[in-house]
């Protein structure tokens, strides 16, 4: 018997494994209500949608942002997403940036520093854009190119020029 005692003692013992049922059950509550969470703001972000995009919160900032990038948009600045291509047009850039000045005048006085500040920013930023613009196609056309759509001297990579 002795011989057995000292076998068992030499294998190793069948070690118990203590499984905690208290934190199985608070990681699925977790688990759970994350995922009610994720559900409620997809549905918030984009119902019509699918919850696929969300649109930034309304507020002056954001009015004052679409502005601008409308603006920087018909001024050559940016892409157009659909066409992959830039398009200068003096006449809407001028109307966003027009419509930031009503926005500046209409508010003087009620706005924070903060908001100020940016509205003060947009308007320079675009109007020394606009500016630039105008005086490069004053240029173009005084050298000889002709009216229309054109490339603007930029080649065919550069924006499309469209004039009224």
């Amino acid at each position: 018997m002795a011989e057995n005692e000292k076998d068992k003692q030499d294998q190793p013992q069948d070690k118990k494994i203590i499984i905690d049922d208290d934190w199985k059950s608070q990681a699925q509550a977790e688990k759970e209500k994350l995922a009610e969470e994720v559900e409620q703001k997809q549905a918030q972000a984009g119902a019509g949608q699918g919850g696929q995009r969300e649109l930034p919160e309304a507020g002056f900032t954001t009015l004052v942002s679409t502005l601008a990038t409308q603006a920087l948009l018909a001024l050559g600045g940016m892409e157009d997403p659909n066409t992959k291509r830039r398009y200068v047009d003096l006449d809407l850039a001028k109307h966003h940036i027009d419509t930031l000045a009503v926005i500046e005048e209409k508010t003087r006085g009620n706005l924070s520093d903060e908001e100020a500040k940016l509205l003060d920013q947009a308007l320079y930023e675009t109007r020394m854009m606009y500016v630039e613009m105008a005086q490069h196609i004053s240029e173009s056309s005084a050298g000889g190119e002709s009216g229309g759509e054109s490339g603007g001297g930029q080649g065919p990579g550069g924006p499309t020029i469209q004039q009224p």
